[in-house]
């Protein structure tokens, strides 16, 4: 299934590799590589001349079988690309911890569906096992994240080990070459020639912006990546899916990583005290994973007012409560740190940051410190800071950067 290389030319432009052809040297006359890596037409897709000849390029598409990716395909069809479809086996049939779980992303209907929107399109579909990386990747981290009484986001974690990495290198083991790799995600690239550097902005439809969880991928994943919904909406999608007739427009969005209660993931976990913030004692939990920070449902304590799960000490097995008042910080130390819009942090910046998908953001300062971390200040209190989420920091439309919650204003030092 190895594409022959065309006799003028053959570029990987995600890899920053060129041959030395005429092409190339017709395409950078002012040596300025980066015009040739993303000329942008039409809808911001990239497309080659040479001459009046259009050179078809390459891209795969993660198609998941729901409205979004189907289109996604769609589009890039439609503006002349040359498309093959994969999807990701991430299930198996061995279900953890009981039949109660059921891995939510990419399972077997999915597939059915993908397979079902390639035939319409009239493209390629393979459909490709990263079962084992998606369970040392997302469903290990998951599990340990939260016995150390954190709060993980899969989703991030997805797009960089399994959907940009692993699934990219499986393509490519089967002599597979691309140009680019697209999905059905709502965020925009762009390059900045002042920066040079390729960025990552919001989608158009700001209802489902998804460069919260976009911004952990490096420059070179950026680089050969498309996101051809960023300049439409939802209802562009579901219309267009209408349109070609693909089945999948009306189909149930997948929002939660699993169908559930994801205790079934995790099994047993020892139980121990709930306490005050003085110290007393005022109940038990069912073990530490299964609480996060501001949670104030299923606590099994009665009081004269609702309380809210504020810290989680794993060295004493124990769940700390406190009232709504208790739930807000102003400050945090962020680490495993990816800058986008910039090389890194050099001096303090102001930002807007987000802690969490659906929080609106909020101004803060950040700061760089001696160990690679950062520290984040912001000008009013945010509820619920969760180590182990993700914050990100945005700068108008474009993603800075972000890194991991690490220690909120509760226990910075």
């Amino acid at each position: 299934m190895k594409r022959g290389s065309p006799p003028e030319a053959h570029y990987r432009v995600g890899g920053w590799v060129q041959r030395q052809t005429q092409c190339r040297r017709d395409l950078c006359l002012n040596n300025d590589i980066n015009n040739y890596n993303r000329l942008i037409a039409l809808n911001g897709f990239a497309r080659l001349h040479k001459g009046n000849a259009l050179m078809s390029r390459r891209v795969v598409v993660a198609m998941s079988g729901g409205v979004d990716s189907s289109v996604a395909a769609a589009l890039l069809k439609e503006k002349g690309y040359e498309v093959i479809g994969v999807t990701m086996k991430t299930w198996s049939e061995e279900v953890p911890h009981g039949e109660t779980a059921r891995l939510i992303c990419y399972g077997p209907g999915d597939e059915e569906d993908a397979r079902m929107v390639a035939q319409i399109l009239e493209i390629p579909l393979y459909t490709l096992d990263v079962t084992k990386e998606y369970k040392a990747e997302v469903i290990d981290y998951f599990c340990q994240e939260y016995s150390l009484g954190r709060t993980p986001n899969p989703c991030i974690r997805c797009n960089r080990k399994v959907k940009f990495e692993a699934l990219t290198n499986k393509v490519r083991s089967l002599g597979i070459e691309f140009d680019y790799f697209a999905t059905g995600h709502y965020a925009k690239i762009e390059y900045n020639k002042d920066k040079q550097r390729y960025v990552l902005k919001k989608a158009r439809d700001i209802t489902k912006d998804q460069s919260y969880f976009l911004f952990s991928l490096s420059q070179e994943q950026l680089g050969c990546s498309l996101f051809p919904l960023g300049d439409h909406t939802k209802k562009d999608a579901k219309r267009m899916a209408s349109h070609l007739g693909l089945g999948v427009e009306n189909k149930p969005e997948s929002q939660d990583f699993v169908l559930g209660d994801y205790s079934s993931l995790i099994g047993a976990a020892q139980p121990g005290p709930i306490l005050n913030k003085q110290g007393k004692v005022l109940g038990r939990h069912q073990g530490i994973p299964f609480y996060t920070i501001g949670q104030r449902k299923r606590l099994g304590i009665s009081a004269g007012e609702p309380l809210y799960v504020t810290s989680i000490s794993r060295e004493n097995n124990a769940i700390v409560v406190g009232t709504k008042e208790d739930v807000y910080a102003d400050e945090l130390i962020a680490s495993e740190l990816n800058w986008v819009a910039i090389q890194g942090l050099r001096q303090p910046i102001e930002v807007k940051a987000k802690i969490r998908y659906l929080h609106q953001g909020a101004e803060a300062v950040i700061t760089p410190l001696d160990d690679g971390k950062v520290y984040v200040k912001f000008e009013e209190p945010q509820k619920a800071i969760a180590p182990g989420q993700a914050v990100v920091f945005y700068q108008g439309e474009e993603v800075l950067g972000g890194g991991i919650i690490e220690r909120s204003a509760t226990n910075l030092y």
